[in-house]
């Protein structure tokens, strides 16, 4: 493991968003959606790639939040700009879990703190 200092982790810009467009993506290698996430006023609508849909039918997505870093380089992914990051870990399964804001709904473009 890496030890990582303060200042170096402050500069990752982690917010709340919600899925408010999911669209199939077969350019894409592997079974991945696009997606549109509102991250708030501030930070506005952001693409992203999911690989995710092994995982999540689309119904399961729409709507959802999820944590995404907003301030990567736009990557892009089969001639798709994924303009964030959104946020996951290996589920017991093997799968994807994308992390998301507790129980109580989160202000979008709220930060992670």
């Amino acid at each position: 493991m890496t030890i990582v200092k303060w200042g170096d982790f402050a500069k990752i810009d982690m917010r709340a968003g919600r899925i408010i467009k999911v669209e199939d993506f077969p350019e894409a290698k592997v079974p991945t959606y696009k997606v549109i996430v509102d991250f708030g006023p501030e930070v506005g609508h952001k693409t992203s790639s999911v690989q995710a849909k092994t995982d999540y039918r689309k119904e399961e997505l729409l709507n959802r939040e999820v944590v995404g870093v907003v301030n990567f380089e736009s990557k892009s992914i089969a001639g798709f700009m994924s303009e964030v990051l959104l946020l996951g870990v290996h589920s017991q399964d093997g799968g994807l879990s994308l992390l998301e804001p507790s129980r109580r709904p989160a202000e979008l473009g709220s930060k992670v703190y």
